[in-house]
């Protein structure tokens, strides 16, 4: 996919659930007041509180996209990854203060410190409508996030599932409440946090892993191997490793080839793998292949440093 296009579609996704999130934000929380649903009010924050980081998340995109330069040389891509971890910590204190607030409630008319006549059958209709609008923009968000590859996208996809959740405790709370159970109804929104909060430590836990380096996957590595074993010359596949850049891949692999040919045959062998790789895996920016003669540790110093025929080749 070209970077214009994978831009379109990532901007596509925030707007359209900065424009879905913005509607759900007014109403619920104009209705959760009005409508005396703990539950639905609960939700309505959870809304707002997508709003700003949706905003937020947007800002970082722009400057995602921005060209490399010599401070950034693989461009400022890794952006992404601090978008996804903005949305995750969004969403564990978002999951925080809804479970305090709404456990709070249900402990006061549980105790007879309030009282609660239920909610009203609009604060009903309120919750249905997010339920579907959710569930679009939760098929719609991770679609366009398997397309682009961008964390932060499939972060909002995550988050888009997890309004389901809340949507629909919080409709469950309402139906009950309505019934003459009324601390049902914020003690839906206590539980439904709970998944909240276990989805938005999932969203930190893989943001982190990408910006720390945590690649490359066993699939990755397979991958490679497999090309690398595809092409007779390569006697061994010694290391791999990858670093990632947003979306996109910068690889090193140390190959072993036969110690009698020529630097210019080992130069053919290392750009050989070189293409296979650039052609067969996707989002990778750069190949360096290192090769020496096989059987042989690459040595770290000393003068036969020039015997071991390790040469860089990126592809860009």
């Amino acid at each position: 996919m070209q970077a214009e296009q994978r831009d379109r579609k990532s901007a596509l996704a925030i707007r359209t659930g900065l424009a879905g999130n913005a509607l759900l934000a007014v109403l619920k929380t104009w209705i959760g007041i009005a409508g005396r649903s703990p539950a639905l009010l609960a939700d309505g924050i959870n809304s707002t509180s997508d709003v700003a980081y949706y905003l937020v998340v947007a800002a970082f995109m722009r400057q995602a996209r921005k060209p490399a330069d010599e401070q950034h040389p693989y461009g400022h891509s890794q952006l992404e990854g601090i978008a996804a971890i903005v949305v995750g910590a969004f969403v564990l204190t978002t999951a925080i203060a809804v479970f305090w607030g709404s456990a709070n409630a249900a402990y006061e008319i549980l105790s007879g410190a309030a009282v609660s006549e239920g909610a009203a059958q609009i604060a009903l209709w309120v919750a249905l409508l997010t339920i579907v609008l959710k569930i679009f923009l939760t098929g719609f968000t991770r679609r366009l996030g398997a397309q682009t590859g961008n964390a932060a996208v499939a972060a909002l996809a995550h988050d888009h599932r997890n309004d389901i959740f809340s949507a629909s405790g919080a409709a469950i709370g309402i139906v009950l409440g309505r019934a003459g159970y009324p601390w049902v109804d914020p003690l839906a929104g206590a539980l439904v946090a709970i998944v909240i909060l276990k989805t938005g430590i999932g969203i930190l836990r893989e943001a982190s892993a990408d910006l720390m380096d945590a690649v490359p996957s066993r699939l990755l590595a397979d991958r490679i191997a497999a090309l690398a074993a595809a092409i007779p010359e390569v006697k061994d596949l010694e290391e791999v490793h990858a670093h990632r850049f947003g979306p996109y891949l910068v690889i090193n692999v140390t190959i072993g080839v036969e110690g009698g040919q020529s630097i210019a045959e080992g130069d053919r062998i290392a750009s050989q793998l070189e293409r296979a790789i650039k052609r067969e895996i996707e989002y990778v920016r750069s190949v360096y292949v290192h090769y020496h003669p096989a059987g042989a540790a690459p040595r770290g110093d000393g003068p036969d440093l020039l015997h071991d025929c390790r040469r860089p080749h990126g592809l860009h």
